[in-house]
């Protein structure tokens, strides 16, 4: 069961690390202008948008999920470590 937990945590940040992305980069000056927000649409460019959005969403995806899974990682060390030396104490 733990490894579900930990599986559905790295999905749940995936998530909202994407979601989060796209807002955040929906939200910027940048974004607005070339969605035409500007006087009378001038800037508009839907271009940028079906460009900079594919890599928004996999940035916002893949960046926490690699955080969460190095974080993982190195906490399962750490306690197999730990695991190992009280072994090997009660062993000797």
């Amino acid at each position: 069961m733990r490894r579900d937990a930990l599986t559905g945590g790295g999905c749940a940040v995936s998530f909202a690390g994407a979601v989060g992305a796209v807002i955040v980069w929906w939200q910027t000056a940048r974004t607005q202008r070339h969605l035409g927000n500007e006087f009378e649409n001038n800037g508009q460019d839907f271009g940028a948008v079906l460009t900079e959005l594919p890599f928004v969403f996999l940035a916002g995806a893949v960046v926490p999920a690699a955080v969460w899974g190095l974080g993982v990682w190195l906490l399962g060390r750490r306690r197999g470590r730990s695991e190992s030396s009280r072994a090997s104490e009660f062993h000797a």
